[in-house]
């Protein structure tokens, strides 16, 4: 669900009342996003605009945003010409889906001039577009040639044409409602789903104008589940039931911040699931045909009994011959002997022990290569599920694994080496004694298990599931921390989805790390088992948000 224009209406002002400020940087959180660092008269502010098909938004935001590896094309030309420059003002149109962000900088010569960055929120169509004075186009974010659009070309160097005015009332000064039509049609700013809202309130005995009064004097943002999907707005949603109020810029926040985080990790991690899923699917593909190998491998006597019966027999004429039949005394029936047709007796039965052989050594390479294939097949699943939940510092530390297994080619442009920082590990400060560590990759599982952790800290992890390493640092182990803990295990893996999961634990020292294997892999000693219900509103009351 994306937002309307009575929603970017409440969110407008709330940048304006910061206006003045000064860009002192532009960096592009992913495809789709743009965040400003601003210097204003409260301090330091972040402006976020998200063109996005269906997160598109616009907000003051104070979480930390990854940046990627190299800034786009546009994000050079907005830092080009915007860094340094004077935001004077922000305004909407018509209640409409886009507003417009004045702006004052300097030429080359140090003449002032003014720019306009035009914020475009309309679904599949949001961009951002800078305009000069001249009203020419400078750059877009997403670019628009007349093949696909000779209406309204965007591109460099085109003459810039605002989105059409759509003619409808204005909700807050005309409030006579027709009857005929919806809402949608009659009044600026009107999405489906407020509409549906507004009149569910009409028919429950609520005026228009008392509503469009509230709409007005919200401050706050609420959100409710509707059909297993979000939905929200600026006033309580009476038409769907139970509703959680936010202000306005942290409703929006937690509404899209882990969703587009998803997008966000796939646009800077690089071909990260590319190469996971391409690597995948070719063990997969690999497996069948090894145990194929492998079972004919097994069947290597049969060669060695075609060998000893064409030796018996004395059989020497076979050129031109592509199998012939002989009786077997053991088993007392016909046996079909493939033949080479360009060898004779002799060498055809030295060809079946030669085969035989090679199958016969063939066996021990097989059940290896069988089993490296297996544990490969393990670890690229447990490789997607960590990225399905994975931050933007999870999935980079996933792109270091990948590098150092030989997967990924590792980019030698940069000269300069960075001093390698260990892998973060997440913390929970469970009550005062009691802190709960756990891991979301297998750097980091690797790092905490076996050199954060101390012996006596307790390691849970989940039985049957790919999934987070666990550790607990407390010196009373009750069964509150001990299903804390492994609900923690169990939404961190890949049974977050199921019920009765079994999650193993026992203390560090139990833990053994098996020589050759992949990171975060471990051999258990001694340990107990739990089976709990994952619930996810457990970790939300401690901030975790999967």
């Amino acid at each position: 669900m994306a937002l309307d224009g009575i929603l970017l209406y409440k969110l407008v002002p709330k940048i304006q009342e910061i206006l003045p400020a000064r860009i002192q940087k532009i960096y592009q959180t992913s495809t789709t996003e743009v965040l400003f660092q601003l210097h204003t008269h409260s301090g330091k502010k972040q402006l976020l605009i998200s063109c996005h098909s269906m997160y598109n938004r616009l907000l003051l935001t104070n979480r930390n945003y990854p940046t990627p590896f190299e800034p786009s094309n546009f994000i050079m030309v907005l830092r080009k010409h915007l860094e340094g420059s004077i935001i004077q003002s922000i305004e909407q149109i018509e209640y409409d889906r886009w507003c417009q962000m004045n702006i004052t900088t300097h030429d080359m010569i140090g003449d002032a001039i003014n720019l306009t960055l035009y914020i475009e929120l309309m679904g599949k169509y949001a961009n951002l577009i800078l305009v000069n004075e001249e009203n020419i186009i400078i750059d877009a974010l997403k670019r628009i040639p007349p093949f696909e659009n000779n209406k309204r070309t965007i591109q460099p160097g085109a003459q810039f044409k605002p989105t059409p005015s759509q003619t409808k009332k204005d909700p807050f000064i005309e409030q006579i409602i027709d009857p005929n039509q919806t809402l949608t049609s009659q009044f600026s700013g009107f999405s489906p789903f407020l509409s549906q809202e507004v009149e569910y309130r009409l028919n429950h005995s609520q005026t228009f104008s008392e509503i469009m009064n509230e709409i007005k004097e919200s401050d706050s943002l609420y959100i409710a589940n509707d059909k297993n999907e979000a939905v929200f707005h600026c006033i309580d949603l009476t038409s769907i039931g139970k509703t959680k109020s936010y202000p306005l810029f942290e409703g929006l926040e937690i509404l899209y911040y882990h969703k587009e985080e998803k997008e966000r990790v796939k646009d800077i991690s690089g071909n990260i699931y590319r190469v996971v899923k391409r690597e995948l699917k070719h063990q997969k593909q690999k497996l069948p045909r090894l145990l194929s190998e492998y079972d004919a491998a097994v069947d290597c006597d049969r060669w060695r009994k075609y060998g000893d019966l064409l030796y018996a027999y004395q059989i020497k004429d076979t050129k031109g011959k592509d199998s012939i039949s002989l009786f077997d005394y053991e088993t007392e029936k016909d046996i079909i002997i493939p033949l080479d047709p360009k060898l004779d007796g002799n060498k055809n039965a030295q060809k079946c022990y030669t085969k035989y052989g090679k199958l016969k050594k063939g066996q021990q390479y097989l059940q290896e290569q069988i089993v490296i294939c297996e544990k490969e097949i393990q670890y690229f699943e447990g490789l997607l599920e960590q990225l399905e939940l994975a931050d933007f510092e999870t999935a980079t530390e996933i792109r270091q694994e990948l590098i150092r297994g030989g997967y990924i080619k590792e980019n030698h442009r940069k000269k300069q080496k960075k001093k390698e920082e260990a892998p973060k590990v997440h913390q929970i400060q469970y009550d005062e004694h009691t802190i709960v560590y756990y891991g979301k990759n297998n750097l980091q599982n690797e790092y905490l298990t076996f050199k954060k952790a101390k012996k006596d800290y307790y390691w849970f992890h989940t039985k049957d599931y790919h999934g987070a390493h666990v550790v607990v640092d407390t010196k009373d182990l009750d069964e509150e921390i001990i299903r804390f803990c492994a609900n923690l295990a169990a939404c961190y893996s890949g049974g977050r989805n199921s019920s009765s999961v079994p999650v193993n634990y026992t203390t560090i020292k139990e833990l053994k790390k098996i020589p050759g294997a992949k990171p975060g892999m471990v051999q258990l000693n001694h340990y107990q088992t739990i089976y709990i219900d994952p619930s996810f509103e457990q970790l939300e009351e401690y901030g975790i948000n999967l």
